[in-house]
């Protein structure tokens, strides 16, 4: 039997061209025609795997969730549960930035980040956490997450050094940041996360309230 001359169209074939092309190109550049041509099949055909565009952008969200490592929960002490999983979430997120606004729009009924918000809530009660507590507590974890992932502080600044020179005295080295994003980014994210999770610790013990 002879085979086809392309190469059968999947929905995980869709997901993965339509993801790669929102990490090169941006949320604008996702569309069914533009997804169509990448993929080598005309439009309709899209349509029996996804009904709309938005089910497909849905979908590679999804898959970067899929990513995350929510192991952690019955296996780890709730602190440093916490600490790893948003590690890894973190590490997906910013290796798909572009794909960041529809991730923070919540989980919808994606089935990934509902499984994910499932295990995270399921390990915060399973440690004693109330559960309005735990619902804070993750959503906390999710802003801090997506917040971080959605762009860089450090390249937030001009790297001309005049523009700070007279006017902004105290960011007089603020054009220096973009060479050191690295450290600035995943510095303040450590921090951020530290931060938290020893509040809540305190908060858990007695010390806060």
């Amino acid at each position: 039997m002879a085979r086809p001359r392309h190469a059968v169209l999947t929905r995980q074939r869709i997901v993965e061209v339509a993801g790669a092309l929102v990490d090169a190109e941006g949320l604008e550049a996702l569309s069914v025609r533009r997804l169509a041509t990448e993929l080598g099949v005309a439009g309709p055909s899209l349509y029996n795997h996804f009904p709309t565009k938005n089910e497909i952008l849905d979908a590679v969200a999804d898959a970067v969730i899929a990513r995350v490592d929510v192991s952690y929960f019955g296996t780890h002490e709730w602190p440093d549960a916490l600490r790893l999983w948003a590690y890894s979430y973190h590490a997906a997120l910013s290796a798909h930035p572009n794909i960041v606004p529809v991730l923070a729009q919540g989980p919808g009924r994606r089935p990934a980040a509902l499984a994910m918000a499932d295990t995270v809530y399921g390990g915060l009660i399973a440690a004693g956490w109330p559960p309005a507590r735990a619902t804070h507590i993750g959503a906390v974890l999710r802003y801090l997450v997506t917040g971080s992932a959605l762009g860089s502080f450090a390249l937030g600044f001009d790297e001309d050094p005049q523009v700070y020179a007279e006017r902004y005295p105290h960011l007089r080295d603020a054009h220096l940041l973009a060479e050191h994003r690295r450290s600035v980014d995943e510095g303040a994210f450590a921090l951020g996360l530290e931060t938290v999770i020893t509040g809540l610790e305190a908060l858990k013990n007695g010390v806060l309230r």
